[in-house]
């Protein structure tokens, strides 16, 4: 071997090092943020519960509980929780204004003043955001005093009030279509103190619905908190 093909196989021996290293390090942090983004910052509640109690019926689709900490969503800088101040209504004709103010007050905790409770069956919460808003993050708190899943849970986006324009769904695990809002792919979960994180991808819509079918422990629909991150849509 010569001079010059000695030195162009170091040279092709120091470039697939090089690869391996990349992508070694993508694995183990992740693909690189993109420009301008930050990791959501999310303030959680204290932990109510550990472990999975053996007694609970749980579907075939339901993921498993973990015991490590979520990874950080990035998300572009400068975001607000629009969830504040929102307007809120709701299916269940019972639920007063007072009431659902506690799903925006910031109260998270896992105590029985900071749960509203929604009738039986399929109800939404729903929230007017004031005007069309780019959304990116939405984090539910259902009821994480105890080990539970809820089931049906859906989240519609829409540019009216009355849900007839621009209707998507951005999360359902409806996977039985037994809400009748159409099958859904996602996983039910477990209630923990870090709520359910949904990725909204920058959707713009200005109204939002919340749906769940009751709990593997309760028939009624529990709600704690709701926020939804975002900014004024350009």
């Amino acid at each position: 071997m010569n001079t010059s093909q000695k030195s162009g196989l170091r040279i092709s021996i120091c470039l697939a090092v090089a690869l391996n290293l990349l992508l070694a390090c993508k694995s183990i942090a992740g693909e690189p943020p993109k420009e301008g983004q930050v990791p959501l910052e999310i303030k959680l509640p204290a932990p109510a519960f550990k472990g999975t109690p053996k007694d609970i019926q749980l579907s075939s689709y339901v993921e498993p509980l973990s015991d490590k900490p979520r990874p950080p969503m990035m998300v572009p800088a400068g975001l607000k929780n629009l969830a504040s101040g929102a307007k809120l209504t709701s299916s269940d004709a019972n639920a007063t204004p007072e009431t659902l103010a506690k799903i925006t007050d910031g109260d998270k905790e896992a105590s029985d003043q900071s749960i509203i409770f929604l009738r039986k069956g399929t109800q939404y919460i729903q929230m007017d955001l004031g005007s069309p808003s780019e959304l990116f993050a939405i984090v539910i708190w259902h009821a994480h005093n105890s080990a539970k899943v809820y089931h049906d849970v859906i989240v519609q986006l829409a540019d009216d009030a009355e849900f007839a324009k621009n209707v998507r769904i951005i999360f359902n695990n409806d996977q039985d279509n037994s809400s009748k809002l159409g099958a859904g792919t996602d996983r039910e979960f477990f209630e923990t103190n870090e709520g359910k994180l949904i990725n909204a991808k920058g959707e713009k819509a200005q109204f939002v619905r919340f749906y769940s079918k009751g709990s593997t422990e309760s028939a009624l629909n529990e709600y704690t908190e709701i926020e939804v991150y975002g900014r004024p849509a350009k």
